[in-house]
């Protein structure tokens, strides 16, 4: 059977997964191991340097990791994938290995709050130079080219506005300027979008969200070609302890087996929301890729096989009624995470993006009054009438 004509649905299931040759088990085996052990000094030589295959110390992974790791890369249709303990562990290494200090890497402008803490912080400090552009129009980024640039940083749909970028016109551009592109794949999951495919040369996951898709496990993921992974691998996750554990890489590796069911039902359920809240009289914006009405429809529609889960939206009435439109609801729960079974919301302005000052959220589109809904795997009119009580309760008070 020609497994490189596998659908995607397939190679979910079977690709990088094999029966064990020994016991037969089909579920793959944990492998806690911190330590391994060589037959000879030569050995584990030249296994440290890379001269033969092997793992030596569990900082740098493990059999059950790696699996996981070759699964990932598998979907990503990339060369290798690196598996770290958080979605920020992704971000920050795939960043690092591409700077140092006294470099510079342009960034959308609408970017998650951890990644905009990251620069603004840790990468500050270290003398790595940073600028946020307004990546739809790949015209600006040639603009803000400096000599020291050396990457390029994105995220689409962005978090949480759900700004959509053309990634293979912002990677023409790349190439032209000989940078490497660096998409934050998180919102879409590789079952939704694959950045490589349209010429991106890294690509992150916050694995906590829709790859594991359970709530249960903090990790990350790092696609690219083989060589940049070995580096990240050796010189930057390793070094820094980053590494995923064992049981958690399992966790994973069963949470993928469904991810297709999963995120098939989060884009239904995201659309029917989105048309109602498109239509009620106390939003004042809904940010979907899914309508003909977002900007990015077109781009979406040509890079993205769905639009995934989350929609964002403004609420009428700024602050106060959007504090009282989430304190209201009653089946959807207020909390950071999204990609989850249950129906998640956020209030980014005092949440996830708090971390950026209030004058710069305004210019990234975060208003007071945003809502960030990450659509569950409940009955999709049980959501839609969660929202619309609550909404009720935001109508009764204004009209007072």
């Amino acid at each position: 059977m020609n497994k490189a004509k596998w659908k995607v649905d397939t190679k979910i299931i079977h690709d990088c997964l094999t029966p064990d040759e020994k016991t037969r088990a089909i579920v793959p085996s944990i492998t806690p191991a911190v330590a391994y052990s060589f037959a000879t000094a030569e050995e584990a030589a030249n296994v440290v340097a890379g001269m033969e295959e092997g793992i030596y110390y569990g900082r740098y992974g493990n059999p059950t990791v790696r699996k996981l790791e070759e699964k990932i890369a598998s979907l990503e249709y990339g060369e290798a994938a690196l598996a770290l303990s958080s979605g920020m562990a992704a971000i920050s290494t795939a960043l690092l290995s591409c700077l140092k200090t006294g470099d510079h890497v342009l960034v959308t402008k609408d970017v998650y709050g951890g990644t905009y803490s990251f620069l603004t912080t840790l990468a500050e400090r270290i003398g790595i130079q940073f600028d946020f552009v307004d990546c739809t129009n790949p015209d600006n980024i040639f603009e803000g080219m400096l000599s020291n640039t050396k990457a390029i940083y994105i995220e689409t749909p962005s978090n949480p506005n759900l700004t959509i970028l053309d990634i293979e016109q912002i990677a023409k551009v790349s190439k032209k300027m000989g940078v490497p592109l660096i998409v934050d794949n998180t919102f879409m999951s590789p079952i939704l979008q694959n950045p490589l495919l349209l010429g991106a040369d890294i690509v992150v996951h916050s694995g906590t969200k829709y790859i594991n898709g359970h709530g249960d496990v903090l990790c990350g993921f790092i696609v690219s070609d083989a060589d940049r992974i070995d580096m990240m691998r050796k010189k930057i996750m390793g070094d820094l302890g980053q590494n995923l554990n064992a049981y958690e890489a399992f966790l994973v590796i069963r949470g993928l087996k469904t991810i297709s069911l999963r995120i098939e039902k989060h884009c239904s359920n995201a659309k029917k929301v989105a048309e109602f809240l498109a239509t009620h009289p106390m939003i004042d914006k809904v940010y979907y890729p899914g309508l003909k009405s977002h900007p990015g429809h077109e781009i979406a529609i040509k890079q993205m096989r769905d639009m995934g889960g989350i929609v964002s939206f403004e609420v009428k009435g700024g602050l106060e009624q959007g504090k009282l439109f989430i304190n209201s609801l009653e089946l959807a729960m207020i909390s950071f995470s999204l990609g989850d079974p249950e129906t998640l919301i956020q209030h980014p302005a005092s949440m996830t993006h708090a971390q950026i000052p209030k004058e710069e959220r305004a210019k990234y589109g975060i208003t007071d009054g945003l809502m960030r809904l990450s659509v569950g795997l409940e009955d999709s009119q049980d959501i839609i009438n969660d929202l619309e009580q609550a909404l009720k309760k935001v109508d009764i008070r204004m009209s007072v």
